[in-house]
Parts: structure tokens; sequence; C-alpha cells
């Protein structure tokens, strides 16, 4: 049960190696760089280090308690990714499935709206444009709440 962030790709198959062993279902989830219609060509991601990592672990720390997880996984990248590279991973093991995609699903909710991450837009003239909080993903982690 980790969390990780890092600049270097990371290898999905060696991060799933032996996951979940013995457990009933493993979930996981990879985020790839959208092209955005052609209007994307790179994706900037910042952050802090130390306070990421440190609120990515309290995430999989309370998704394991909620969903009484066998194990967990984050995999966050940072600096200049192109289009169609890996943002990020997540992994669930759990005795049952739906146990497992509930996990995956509060992680990926608690990523996108309160992660401590940066990202910049990058388009094809080079110009960069700062990613804004979006609604909807506020509206998907507000199911976790309360």
């Amino acid at each position: 049960m980790a969390a990780r962030v890092q600049s270097a790709p990371f290898d999905l198959a060696a991060e799933l190696a032996g996951f979940g062993a013995g457990s009933g279902a493993v979930v996981t989830f990879t985020g790839l760089v959208r092209d955005e219609g052609g209007r994307l060509v790179a994706l900037e991601i910042e952050h802090y280090p130390g306070m990421t990592e440190k609120a990515l672990q309290a995430y999989g720390e309370q998704a394991a308690q909620r969903f009484a997880l066998d194990g967990w996984r984050i995999v966050h990248r940072h600096g200049r990714l192109a289009v169609g590279e890996p943002i990020m991973m997540v992994a669930t093991a759990a005795r049952h499935r739906a146990a497992a995609f509930q996990a995956a699903e509060y992680l990926m909710d608690w990523l996108k709206s309160r992660a401590p991450f940066w990202k910049r837009e990058i388009g094809p003239d080079g110009a960069g444009v700062w990613v804004d909080a979006r609604a909807e993903d506020e509206d998907a982690l507000s199911r976790w709440q309360g």
C-alpha cells in the first residue's frame, strides 16, 4: 500500500506483479493525456514534493479503511507529458469486486478534485493554459462526503 509521485514513466505490468495476491478482485485505472480534439500536444504537471505524497497516502489509507481493501497503489507522474502518455494509475484489491471498484472510483474522485497537482495544457503553438477545477469533478467527489 503506497503512493508515489515521479517524473519517469511507470510499467503497469511491473506495478501489478503480485499485487492483490490472495484477494478476490483487483481493479486498475490508468489515466492518459488526452489530445482534447487536437488542441493539446502536452500536459505539464507541477506539485509540491512531500506535501503531494502525503496527501495521496492519506487518500489511499482512507480508501483502505472505508472499503476494507487488501491493498492499494497510486502512482502519479509530474513534468511534461505528451499526448497519449500515462499520467497516473490507481490499483485496488479487495475480497469482493464491488469494494475494489468503489475504492478505485473513490480514489480517482479524490485525486481529480483534491490532490495538490497543478496542470498546464500546452497547445500546438507552445502556449500554455492552466487548467481550472471542474464542477463535474467536484460533483463526483460530493457523493463520498457527508
